[in-house]
């Protein structure tokens, strides 16, 4: 196990869904060669009992935007087996049945920085902070109109769940995000739209390096106004 200081790897992408979270860690990884770990892919199985229910229309329905309804200590587990080891063992979770389907092992340099995005990501953060893993966290988004348009296009494509679902579920995120955000903030996570995040991450964690002090608190967006996006 490495030196604290060596170990503050982590760069955690947290946002709302359809924010391009999975595209700035796309970004990095083709620029840098950053491992990812799509932190989505710990969400619970759609028939795990626990799973909160929200009822949207008539239907109630496993609430995928709760954070219980993610395995938060796996996820934790696995990024620090990733940083200590070199490798780890993480679910591969298909959307549109609602369960993992698999494993995939993930694999990093010793020096490497790894990014890990997801919704719930914000969760993780005092964890990591705790740990002393985490490099930076960063909160994307562009606005909360435009997220959900993003996101039902990019729902609606991929068939991750019937329209209709999408359409209300679409909207209780819609009247969600402005909470989600200051949640992301109140754990730790600086936010920004998604090129914004992307000049801080190049000036903070390449130029100075990994573990350059603490993660920047960054601007607020909803503070001008809190205007949706």
């Amino acid at each position: 196990m490495g030196s604290s200081a060596g170990r503050a790897r982590v760069v955690v992408l947290t946002g709302p869904s359809g924010a391009g979270k999975s595209r700035l860690a796309g970004a990095l990884h083709t620029a840098y060669g950053w491992p990812i770990v799509r932190l989505d892919d710990f969400y619970r199985d759609g028939d795990d009992p626990g799973l909160p229910l929200v009822t949207l229309g008539a239907a109630q329905l496993p609430d995928w935007d709760d954070p219980r309804s993610w395995n938060a200590t796996a996820a934790v587990d696995a990024l620090e087996a990733l940083v200590d080891t070199g490798s780890a063992r993480v679910p591969t979770y298909d959307i549109a049945q609602s369960r993992a389907v698999g494993h995939t092992e993930l694999t990093a340099a010793p020096d490497a920085l790894l990014v890990a995005e997801g919704i719930f990501a914000a969760e993780i953060v005092p964890a990591l902070r705790e740990r002393g893993l985490l490099a930076g966290a960063y909160c994307i988004t562009h606005g909360r109109t435009r997220n959900a348009v993003l996101r039902f296009v990019r729902d609606l494509r991929e068939g991750r769940k019937p329209p209709l679902v999408l359409l209300r579920r679409g909207l209780e995120l819609w009247r969600r995000e402005p909470a989600i955000i200051d949640r992301a903030v109140a754990l730790g996570a600086s936010c920004g739209s998604p090129k914004s995040v992307h000049e801080a991450i190049r000036a903070r964690l390449i130029a100075s390096g990994p573990t350059a002090g603490p993660p920047d608190r960054g601007p607020h967006p909803w503070e001008q106004g809190r205007q949706p996006g």
